[in-house]
């Protein structure tokens, strides 16, 4: 089926859907992985954007309810250069297609993508729409200006979770948020690293990381209060990934900043945006961001450098922190940005990249490890 994809700039792009009629609307930006597209369809940082894949072939390996993230889908398009509707993989339990229109996803594919993240590495991530009914340019050009920016909006309302829960047979098991005022809500205190995690669009294989490291993680909605977490007396906190623009998150902002010395702190990609904005340090937009499996890290304690999958169009200005606090830790060797800083004085530390993978490398699963030999010291 014929469709058309504006960018607000005035570019356009004729294209296909896979998945039938519909619209979209959001933030273009690109990813360079070259697996994992089901993991990257169910991330919640994705949430407002619309993805386009540079590997040009997708849908190759089917998909399979183990390669989520999240409860559903969580970008608003998915567009890719070739589409593949015969999957071949003994986990596959159906089509890429068929898994996008069962979650109300436009799919797109016939569209030059080289083309089009060569624009958006020029011209930076920014509004787009596409439709399989409106195919007149200047009519499309002129919707995608209307669509609200990313920067301003607080998009963690929209994937945090409504209810606390704890991470059981690899599926979430809800409990009563009232609950949340009894500190004997812990099934394993004493014998397991208690940590409430602040979720803001966590990614499940955080959670699998955690427990990996002998954590009992308890996730709680993005607002709650820093009294009800100091309630529960956590080993440690962390602060999850999530979408969009940090700034307008105001609530989180000052939750962790109440808790800032009560108990370990480990953030991951807006986790460490938050903890930034808390330490009173400033964010700031990157022109496209940084989408895939194959970031350079270094590692500035051990010069190791990793190779790091990451997901994110903001970051913290390292010049706003306070430099006797705010110590940098790793840095992008592809542009000498900030990704990753801790602050010993209150115990906690942020990596703007994801140690979990899922998907990419694993070069950083380390950091789980020093969380939990944090809390341990922490109760010595």
């Amino acid at each position: 089926m014929k469709a058309l994809l504006a960018l607000e700039d005035g570019r356009t792009f004729s294209c296909r859907s896979f998945t039938g009629q519909g619209e979209a609307t959001g933030e273009m930006v690109f990813n360079t992985s070259m697996t994992g597209y089901q993991e990257i369809l169910t991330d919640p940082s994705y949430a407002g954007q619309m993805v386009t894949m540079t590997c040009p072939l997708i849908g190759n390996y089917g998909v399979n309810p183990d390669d989520i993230e999240s409860d559903r889908i969580q970008v608003a398009a998915f567009i890719v250069k070739e589409y593949q509707d015969f999957p071949s993989n003994f986990q596959s339990k159906g089509t890429l297609a068929d898994y996008l229109i069962k979650g109300h996803v436009l799919g797109i594919e016939d569209l030059d993508t080289r083309a089009l993240t060569r624009h958006i590495r020029k011209s930076g991530a920014m509004r787009a729409i596409i439709s399989t009914s409106d195919l007149d340019p200047d009519s499309l050009v002129e919707r995608a200006k209307q669509i609200p920016s990313m920067e301003g909006s607080d998009l963690v309302g929209n994937v945090t979770t409504k209810k606390p829960y704890f991470w059981k047979h690899n599926r979430p098991e809800y409990v009563d948020i009232k609950k949340l005022e009894d500190p004997l809500i812990w099934h394993y205190k004493g014998k397991k690293q208690s940590v409430v995690a602040l979720d803001f669009g966590i990614k499940y294989n955080i959670i699998r990381c955690l427990e990996k490291e002998g954590c009992e993680v308890l996730v709680v909605p993005a607002t709650t209060s820093a009294q009800t977490i100091k309630g529960l007396n956590p080993d440690g906190i962390f602060l999850s990934n999530g979408p969009g623009d940090p700034e307008p998150i105001i609530y989180a902002v000052e939750t962790i900043r109440q808790l800032l010395g009560v108990a370990p702190i480990f953030g991951i990609c807006l986790g460490m945006q938050l903890l930034g904005l808390a330490m009173g340090g400033k964010t700031l937009k990157i022109k496209f961001g940084h989408r895939g499996g194959n970031q350079p890290v270094k590692n500035l304690a051990t010069g190791r450098v990793e190779i790091t999958s990451q997901n994110h169009g903001f970051a913290v200005d390292l010049n706003s922190l306070d430099k006797e606090n705010a110590i940098l830790t790793h840095i992008n060797l592809n542009e000498d940005s900030l990704e990753g800083l801790k602050n010993d004085r209150v115990q906690a530390f942020a990596v703007q990249y994801h140690p979990e993978a899922s998907p990419g490398p694993h070069d950083a699963a380390y950091l789980f490890n020093q969380f939990a030999e944090m809390m341990k010291h922490a109760k010595a």
